[in-house]
């Protein structure tokens, strides 16, 4: 799936209504590629915990246009699903980054109360 519009179409077949019932949920997947628009975007919500904060930003359920109930973790899985045929931890994430120096360097402390001019 390349656009969060596909993925509303692929919902609207599935549990009835119409695209912009679920547009909402499937944009908020994708919003990253403002940062990134390339396949790392996913990194930041496209896992089982990002699945779990849209929920909580969305709520429990989604009422399409013909008033059914859709549960909002299936609009999520099916989204994360269509991308990659399973549903990754975020640790499948991490697990995947290249460990750089600089991550992981913590900077020298000033003591409170220092020279102020």
């Amino acid at each position: 799936m390349a656009d969060a519009f596909h993925h509303a179409v692929s919902s609207a077949r599935k549990w009835g209504g119409t695209h912009k019932d679920y547009l909402a949920v499937h944009q908020w997947f994708d919003e990253s590629k403002k940062i990134t628009c390339d396949f790392r975007h996913r990194a930041l919500r496209h896992h089982a915990e990002g699945i779990a904060l849209c929920v909580q930003i969305f709520g429990a359920s989604i009422t399409n246009s013909l008033g059914r109930e859709v549960p909002t973790r299936w609009v999520a899985e099916q989204h994360v699903t269509e991308d990659f045929g399973w549903i990754p931890s975020f640790l499948d994430w991490v697990r995947a980054i290249k460990p750089e120096p600089w991550m992981g360097r913590v900077p020298k402390l000033e003591p409170a109360g220092g020279d102020e001019q």
